[in-house]
């Protein structure tokens, strides 16, 4: 049977960028997927993978050992992921569907950050430890299993962790997760792999300098309120040696409630499109090759036969059309528009405060000086820019509405888009 290919993606030679083996420019635009492979049927795949294409989604993150009863609620088709809980025993008939879907997303022009086991499985100490399943040596095994069966296709971007931390109190889950990335490569030498830590500046502790991490993750997260200054790690994490592409796996859901843990106040609402955009425009300008989305009903796909975790109060049918949903796009489009392997942070660009928190203003340019990027993120906000560090030229200028995609001219000088 002939599958639908996309080519292989690998770090740029700057170490800041993810580029196609052929060199073309890649914008992570991912989305949150995490219960795809266990929850869902094919025919709700399709639907799923779809409505992501249209909305310009370039990669969906997935785990084939899901977190919310992985290891012992089979998948729509009736198959456990494993034998008797066993690493070393994946069950076939299970990863047959997890390989449609790897397939189906190729068919409709998105990556897949393959999580080939969420954290719990692994993180000892921490809540859910009594899922722990993982040594260094079933991990080498499992890892093997994985490379052998997916080491031609090309369109996985491999994605250990999933919401832990590798150090933990006296523990070091290193020597698992190595172990994992070893027998991965065995038959994948050329695979890409990163980490999806827990939420916080923390998280990805302990894993920058490890030989086997191409990318760094972080979580700003649902739980530290809105604004987490996501921009701040990503351009710290820009200056570090060896250069690895950074970027914020995990924002605040939409529609998720805000600090959910442990009880929730309602009185704190729930995350909007707005406190999307902010967040994903902002840790993308600080030097990121792309941000995930993701809605606090999709990644858990709930529907009403199923408990709602954490307040999900939308069937994920009529969630993957929430406006936050549909804007992130313009994102990538505009980043798309103009050369992207040129972009580069630039908070020079601004004369006046950056701010904090909400009115924090995001500037970015291109090295050769033929285009910059600023994201104003509260109406009637005074800004004021040096556009000598743009070009020699005078610099012309536009709006970009975040929620559309549509120019809006500034001044007299303008013409068109800038």
């Amino acid at each position: 049977m002939t599958h639908t290919t996309l080519p292989r993606l690998r770090v740029s030679a700057d170490g800041h960028q993810l580029v196609t083996e052929t060199g073309a420019p890649f914008f992570w635009l991912g989305d949150t997927a995490w219960e795809l492979f266990h929850r869902l049927t094919r025919e709700e795949a399709r639907h799923y993978f779809a409505t992501r294409q249209r909305q310009r989604f370039s990669l969906v993150q997935a785990v084939a050992l899901a977190e919310f009863d992985g290891l012992t609620e089979p998948n729509r088709y009736g198959e456990l992921p494993l034998f008797e809980r066993d690493p070393a025993r994946p069950n076939p008939a299970y990863f047959d569907t997890v390989d449609d879907y790897i397939h189906m997303a190729a068919e409709h022009d998105l990556y897949v950050g393959f999580l080939p086991t969420w954290g719990d499985k692994v993180a000892q100490g921490l809540w859910m430890s009594e899922n722990v399943i993982f040594t260094p040596e079933n991990a080498l095994i499992y890892g093997r299993w994985l490379g052998r069966r997916y080491q031609h296709v090309s369109h996985i971007v491999w994605i250990l962790g999933g919401d832990r931390p590798v150090l933990h109190d006296v523990y070091d889950d290193r020597p698992i997760w190595s172990a994992l990335a070893a027998g991965i490569r065995e038959s994948i030498p050329q695979a890409l792999i990163t980490y999806h830590p827990c939420g916080g500046h923390d998280g990805p502790n302990g894993l920058h300098d490890e030989a086997w991490l191409d990318m760094v993750m972080y979580q700003s997260g649902h739980g530290s309120g809105h604004d987490v200054p996501i921009w701040e790690w990503i351009e710290a994490d820009y200056r570090r040696t060896p250069p690895k592409p950074m970027l914020d796996a995990e924002p605040n859901y939409e529609d998720s409630p805000v600090n959910p843990w442990p009880v929730w106040d309602a009185a704190l609402g729930r995350f909007d499109a707005y406190d999307v955009r902010k967040q994903t425009w902002r840790g993308t300008l600080a030097g990121a090759p792309g941000v995930t989305y993701g809605h606090h009903s999709v990644w858990q796909f709930y529907s009403p036969e199923r408990e709602p975790i954490n307040h999900a109060d939308y069937v994920w049918r009529e969630a993957l059309e929430r406006p936050g949903a549909n804007q992130v796009q313009h994102l990538r489009s505009l980043l798309e528009s103009r050369p992207p392997l040129l972009r580069r942070p630039a908070q020079e660009l601004l004369r006046s405060p950056a701010g904090e928190g909400g009115q924090h203003v995001r500037a970015a340019r291109a090295s050769d000086g033929s285009y910059a990027v600023v994201y104003i993120p509260c109406a009637n906000q005074t800004v004021e820019l040096d556009t000598a560090c743009i070009s020699g030229r005078q610099a012309r200028a536009a709006w970009y509405d975040p929620r559309t995609g549509e120019y809006h001219a500034i001044g007299p000088c303008s013409t068109g888009s800038p």
